[in-house]
């Protein structure tokens, strides 16, 4: 990289980053955009390989998918696991725009699946970032875990184990990929389990954990609206359960 570019790089990257801590998230893609309009692919993605990740995400996170982003297009698998795991500091309770994000770039045109769901599962919070991104499908997941479909089942609460999902993991697919490629929550299922079998397991590990958690919440809260005196605060209380898994040494993504 030459003095001029790098000084270039360093003037723009300043700027991003200022635009981003006012908020100005548009304005911010439209600096990076106009550099690549300008300089080209080469010159952006030298821009890209040195913003932190809590910029990168602010902007990718801000997905629209009614046009094309050359930022989505030119994030790499690594420079997006960095981002996806801090995705939780903005408390998006909907997973509104996480899920957005990873369709948008998981399943962009030139982009291999596997290579960038192994880059999220190789850091700490991949796992969590992917439970996230299927909780509200946790009963669907568990169905396509047990009978290989993603129809719900009549069950007696009954799940497979972690042994049983790693050898469930390992027979042929009832579903093609073509079946279920929606660019979507079916088609990242579809792809860790037969692709990333031990993530899969590791996610739905997690996801289960999740959901627990998450249901005794709501019966904590419905005993205490029934009863005053049994109003407490509970150690499973899932405020608490959000803010231990923040990593308190994380920069704010916000």
């Amino acid at each position: 990289m030459n003095s001029e570019t790098n000084s270039s790089a360093i003037a723009l990257i300043a700027k991003t980053q200022s635009l981003i801590a006012s908020g100005d998230i548009v304005a911010a893609e439209a600096a990076l955009v106009e550099l690549a309009d300008e300089q080209g692919d080469n010159a952006l993605l030298v821009v890209l390989e040195q913003l932190p990740a809590k910029d990168m995400l602010a902007v990718i996170r801000e997905y629209d998918n009614s046009k094309e982003s050359v930022i989505n297009l030119l994030v790499t698998p690594a420079q997006f696991a960095r981002a996806v795991v801090i995705e939780k500091q903005y408390k998006d309770l909907s997973r509104t725009h996480l899920r957005g994000m990873m369709n948008a770039i998981i399943f962009r045109e030139d982009a291999d699946s596997v290579e960038f769901l192994t880059h999220i599962g190789d850091l700490e919070g991949g796992a969590e970032a992917l439970a996230d991104y299927f909780s509200e499908k946790w009963s669907r997941i568990e169905a396509f875990a047990w009978t290989g479909l993603f129809d719900a089942v009549e069950d007696d609460g009954r799940m497979l184990s972690e042994n049983a999902l790693l050898s469930s993991a390992h027979v042929r697919p009832k579903l093609d990929e073509d079946e279920v490629a929606d660019q979507d929550w079916m088609q990242m299922a579809w792809t860790l389990r037969y692709k990333c079998p031990d993530l899969f397991v590791e996610m739905l590990l997690v996801l289960r954990a999740k959901a627990r958690a998450h249901e005794q919440g709501l019966m904590e809260e419905e005993d205490a609206s029934d009863d005053d005196e049994k109003i407490e605060t509970s150690a499973t209380d899932r405020g608490k359960i959000t803010q231990a898994a923040i990593d308190p040494d994380e920069e704010s993504a916000i």
